[in-house]
């Protein structure tokens, strides 16, 4: 399902970097290189159906490419 992040994304963590990234050939050969990190934070999402989650989310981002393969890991509240 598609999803909207609505305001910031806070608790920002790097969970790895450079070459402790398992997908960072995949990451160079579809976006570019750079420097690499896979991080994880909380941020409010509206999906496609109207619903408004938190969701603990985790991304991968470079500088100067930004971020990419958004993904929601868990739902932090009750439906």
């Amino acid at each position: 399902m598609r999803f909207e992040i609505v305001g910031n994304i806070h608790h920002v963590e790097t969970i790895a970097s450079g070459s402790g990234i398992r997908i960072l050939r995949y990451l160079r050969k579809q976006y570019g290189y750079g420097r690499w990190r896979k991080l994880k934070g909380i941020a409010e999402v509206r999906f496609s159906n109207g619903v408004m989650r938190t969701v603990e989310m985790h991304w991968y981002e470079a500088h100067g490419i930004g971020k990419r393969d958004v993904k929601i890991k868990r739902y932090l509240d009750a439906p």
